[in-house]
């Protein structure tokens, strides 16, 4: 506290040569690591989300086997603590992207850990859509892939929006995270400079651009959900 008042009145603030140029690069390397995880674990999550929807009792396909099979393993995902889940499958990793280093590589796990997460989420989605309208579009013969496709998704779009900008919300976490361990950005730099080198200032601004990222992701995802809720 000493140390940023001192810079606070030298008039310094942002003259931290870390700031200047390891910020930026950090900046950059959450950003991609949050986005491409993203878009991998909406590809990937909705499918199983969906699977996890219709194979459930009272589900368009219901089967209990296969249900309990696919939610015991989405249930094993979401219970790991990401720290563990990311150094436990570095093998796998290395298999993916050739290293287990930088923020390519630690996409692999936060697509991994996000995954189960966000499948829980669109199952949630997908039983608020109105019994009534699944069981009339039913009756006109469409086909189990005619009715997710045209009814399901369709009308439970502002929720799917909605748990992906949680989702996202979380993969930015596990980002700061996944700099611990040799993933790179604003996590990393923090962690190195701001904890072991005790530059006060360089952590301040690393959590307040990890705030600045988060208010943004939120506002535009409770915009763009709003838009999308036909209620």
């Amino acid at each position: 506290m000493i140390a940023l008042t001192t810079l606070a009145a030298e008039g310094r603030w942002l003259d931290n040569p870390i700031i200047q140029q390891a910020v930026p690069t950090a900046i950059w390397e959450t950003l991609a690591m949050t986005v491409v995880a993203g878009l991998l674990t909406a590809l990937l999550g909705i499918p199983l989300g969906v699977l996890l929807f219709t194979t459930s009792p009272g589900g368009t396909a219901p089967s209990t086997f296969l249900n309990r099979v696919v939610g015991a393993v989405v249930n094993i995902g979401r219970s790991l603590p990401f720290l563990i889940l990311m150094i436990s499958i570095i093998p796998f990793t290395r298999l993916v992207v050739g290293t287990s280093i930088g923020w390519q590589a630690a996409v692999v796990p936060l697509t991994v850990g996000a995954i189960p997460f966000y499948a829980r989420l669109v199952e949630t989605s997908l039983r608020e859509v109105s019994a009534g309208k699944v069981e009339a579009v039913t009756m006109m013969g469409a086909s189990r892939g005619e009715l997710t496709r045209k009814v399901l998704l369709p009308e439970a779009r502002s929720g799917l929006v909605a748990g992906l900008t949680t989702t996202v919300i979380a993969l930015i976490g596990y980002t700061a995270m996944a700099g611990a361990v040799g993933g790179g950005g604003l996590g990393a730099v923090a962690m190195s400079y701001g904890y072991n080198r005790f530059e006060s200032d360089v952590m301040i601004v690393c959590v307040v651009l990890l705030v600045v990222i988060v208010t943004i992701v939120q506002v535009v995802g409770d915009i763009v959900a709003r838009r999308l809720d036909r209620r």
